[in-house]
């Protein structure tokens, strides 16, 4: 018997016989371990493509970058996003040639800068006058769109803040950018990763509308525009299907540039790996703080320090399902943390999740849709716990 701890069913995320597989792959390794199905992967870039049909696929690296998914998405005509020199050199020694990379983290070293330049990467972000004048020197002549700043709301794991600048500022920087020898090419942002607010895009791209008209009297002719990523993996609250967010795209480019619209880039992660994942870990512990509590605390062998960070603030709640056919009916709810001796490692304590009351050592929970940011958030020797490993589903 499969219990589910939020009352949909496994079938929701995965059939019968594919749970099974997954199960009969996982019987023989120690957990906690991620397995990775790129037949998944597979199908959520033939959807995004047809969905987008006129915008290049940067894959952000930084979502997941193992070897057999960027050599997946190489071979169907991604292209790809870094964040930094490593993923970068990642890329190439899988051979992916540079024309095929951008540089999309607006903060880099300038010997970075240097160094993916003289590589042949010759398209940049930037969001500061600093990198602006870091990239002229560096990286001469190049291609560099401008991040303006995106509140984010309604998103699971906002990225506002830190990232992007006004749009009045970033004006500035694209008239310096221009004096500086670089090529102001477009403008890019970011609503938010696991969005769930459609008109986020909407407000952005009128934005965009902005500042390549304010350009145009300056004689500078912007030609693109990346949407960024926030389209969304499937977790335990619902979203609007993939095809509501592109249609409202498509739609808002058309009133704001016409059908004549400029280059589209999209950088999606989450949405293209994080469904492919299912993340398997152990009770280790079931205990209780008090006599008259109410709710035990269930420990398992994976926390926020090996790979599921983005439990924080329980900000991404993922479907876990506990497998264990000797198990009774009844469920209770249980406090849900991680194995560090660290007491930030709890994973979910507000939100409580349903398992069978009679839930023990040993037994496994599958944690679904964890294809994205787990293995790259996961720590490398705290409390001398390796990193979570990953396997490809065979």
């Amino acid at each position: 018997m499969v219990i589910d701890s939020s009352s949909r069913s496994i079938l929701n995320y995965v059939s019968f016989d594919e749970f099974t597989r997954i199960k009969d792959f996982a019987k023989d390794k120690t957990t906690p371990f991620l397995i990775i199905d790129l037949n998944k992967i597979d199908i959520r870039y033939n959807e995004l493509k047809k969905s987008l049909p006129y915008a290049k696929i940067y894959y952000a690296v930084k979502a997941n970058p193992h070897s057999d998914i960027l050599k997946l998405l190489a071979g169907k005509g991604s292209n790809f996003d870094v964040a930094t020199v490593f993923e970068l050199n990642k890329l190439l020694d899988l051979g992916i040639t540079p024309d095929r990379i951008s540089f999309g983290n607006t903060i880099k070293k300038e010997k970075d800068i240097k160094y993916a330049y003289e590589k042949g990467v010759r398209l940049f972000a930037t969001d500061s006058t600093a990198d602006v004048k870091k990239l002229a020197v560096n990286a001469p002549g190049s291609r560099v769109f401008f991040r303006i700043l995106s509140e984010g709301g309604d998103a699971d794991w906002p990225l506002s803040k830190k990232f992007g600048a006004h749009p009045d500022m970033v004006y500035h920087l694209i008239i310096e950018a221009k004096n500086l020898g670089l090529i102001p090419y477009g403008i890019s942002f970011h609503v938010g990763s696991q969005q769930r607010d459609v008109g986020q895009w909407d407000s952005a791209i009128s934005q965009c509308r902005y500042l390549f008209d304010s350009v145009k009297a300056d004689g500078i002719q912007l030609r693109l525009i990346n949407l960024g990523g926030g389209f969304p993996a499937h977790y335990l609250h619902p979203t609007h299907e993939l095809d509501v967010y592109t249609n409202e795209i498509t739609r808002r480019l058309t009133e704001d540039f016409g059908d004549n619209f400029p280059e589209i880039i999209i950088e999606p992660g989450r949405s293209l790996v994080g469904d492919a994942g299912v993340l398997v870990t152990e009770v280790i512990l079931k205990s209780k703080k008090s006599v008259l509590n109410q709710y035990e605390w269930l420990y398992v062998d994976c926390g926020l320090f090996g790979g599921l960070i983005e439990t924080i603030n329980e900000s991404i709640k993922y479907p876990i399902f506990v497998d264990n056919p000797n198990s009774g009916k009844e469920k209770k709810e249980f406090i849900l943390a991680g194995p560090t001796c660290d007491s930030m490692d709890i994973l979910y304590m507000d939100y409580k999740y349903s398992f069978p009351s009679d839930i023990k050592e040993g037994d496994r929970l599958y944690i679904f849709s964890t294809g994205a940011y787990t293995t790259t958030y996961s720590s490398i020797e705290f409390n001398g716990f390796p990193p979570l490993k990953a396997y490809v589903l065979k």
